[in-house]
């Protein structure tokens, strides 16, 4: 019994020195981002808690600025040279996994660790070998992006303004009023405030019943009536009712900046914005964008950055392990949301401790809803020809300038842009995520 014993002991040794052994073979994991020096302070953070707890990896950060990364992405998949993990935007992912440029990795994530995920998530990164929103997953969510409305409660006050309520009954005709109270210029006709900064032209398209394609994602309905109507109105905000920067105020300084001087009274926010806004001199929260009549429900879009691997990692294991860390572990998350950087991936997290939370915004169930109710995917998910949308926007100029009206906009666009849509093959997405809004 004693020898038994023995070599049971023995045994036991060989086998944990064997698995010491092999996890700490030195691994080196290239990463690729991109972020402002706040974020990058994030990730690095993050990367060195995580080396902290598996001291065998090393990870080579780089950070690249936005404007710049996709087409460096691009170039190293063109040279062989991606490298282990990198971002893949939720638009961008049709066209990269379609050419198999992206590890599959169903296999190498516990299904467990998936179902505390928001489903909208794991949705954007799956592929079937034909639509986008079903089958094998591909990478995994950096984050949900939910975009609010935020606004400077100081300002509201200072106007004697009721603060706009979270429940989507705040009204286009109900914001306009508010917004003519709390934009004032001097005397000399320059602006001392605006009621509104940026006013995404999503929220207004989709909260009036209109969407950017048809359901079938053949034709580009930007010359739908309930659509013209909503850019319309955005545009008026500016050059008729002068409640919103025009093109001349902008020349001179950026709506951001005018936000962060508290010359602005709503705002457009993502969760990222948090640490910078933690230090404005003014008091703020985050609400929903006003509602069209038409629905009496809010919109705005969920947009989503993910985390994918190099199919040709010679190490993907060790890289999937970094991704679960950072997208799927409680540890990860929470570092990443305490820091400003994010909603929880985790659903319970989200829907507990960081509602909880005592740091700024206080209407923080407003990030949620964005997810569960009201939040819409960027058109760029729908089809991975994107060079429609891209157009649409650029040829907009006339429209937001006042120059043209948004139906004579949509009637000369409309074909043109389902022209480019169709020029080529699609990969489009099933339906996922909230339905959009009904015109009553």
């Amino acid at each position: 019994m004693k020898r038994l014993g023995t070599l049971v002991i023995l045994s036991l040794v060989m086998v944990v020195g064997a698995f010491k052994l092999v996890a700490q073979e030195p691994v080196t994991i290239t990463f690729m981002g991109w972020g402002s020096p706040s974020e990058q302070a994030i990730f690095e953070s993050v990367f060195a808690a995580y080396e902290e707890a598996n001291p065998h990896v090393t990870v080579e950060y780089t950070n690249v600025p936005p404007g710049e990364f996709l087409q460096k992405l691009q170039t190293l998949a063109a040279a062989g040279d991606l490298p282990d993990v990198f971002y893949m935007a939720d638009g961008w992912f049709a066209s990269w996994v379609s050419r198999g440029l992206l590890l599959p990795i169903q296999d190498l994530v516990p299904a467990e660790e998936l179902a505390n995920v928001w489903p909208a998530a794991i949705a954007r990164y799956s592929y079937d070998g034909t639509v986008v929103g079903q089958g094998t997953l591909y990478a995994l969510p950096k984050d949900l992006g939910p975009f609010v409305m935020v606004y400077n409660k100081d300002l509201f006050d200072a106007k004697g303004v009721a603060y706009p309520p979270t429940d989507g009954s705040w009204t286009w005709d109900e914001a306009l009023e508010d917004y003519k109270a709390l934009t004032e210029f001097a005397a000399d006709g320059t602006p001392v405030s605006f009621g509104v900064g940026d006013i995404p032209p999503e929220a207004l398209i989709w909260s009036n019943g209109a969407d950017f394609l048809n359901a079938d994602r053949t034709v580009v309905t930007v010359d739908d009536p309930l659509f013209t109507e909503a850019i319309q109105w955005r545009a008026d905000l500016a050059n008729v009712h002068r409640v919103m920067p025009n093109s001349q105020d902008l020349a001179s300084q950026g709506a951001y900046d005018m936000w962060l001087q508290g010359k602005i009274a709503t705002f457009v926010m993502g969760p990222w914005d948090q640490p910078a806004y933690w230090e404005l001199p003014f008091a703020w929260d985050i609400g929903v964008f006003p509602s069209s009549p038409k629905t009496m429900t809010p919109a705005m879009w969920t947009g989503s950055m993910g985390y994918a691997v190099n199919a040709n990692t010679e190490h993907p294991q060790e890289a999937v392990d970094l991704m679960r860390y950072l997208s799927l572990s409680e540890e990860g998350q929470r570092q990443f949301y305490q820091l400003g950087q994010q909603v929880p991936n985790l659903i319970d997290m989200a829907q507990g401790e960081f509602l909880e939370w005592d740091k700024p915004p206080a209407n923080r169930q407003v990030f949620l809803d964005n997810i569960a109710k009201w939040g819409h995917n960027l058109p760029a998910t729908y089809v991975s020809n994107t060079l429609w949308m891209d157009t649409m926007w650029q040829e907009l100029a006339p429209v937001w300038t006042g120059e043209m009206s948004a139906a004579d906009w949509g009637a000369m666009w409309a074909p043109q842009l389902t022209e480019i849509l169709n020029s080529e093959d699609q990969i489009r997405s099933v339906p996922y995520g909230n339905p959009l809004p009904k015109v009553q």
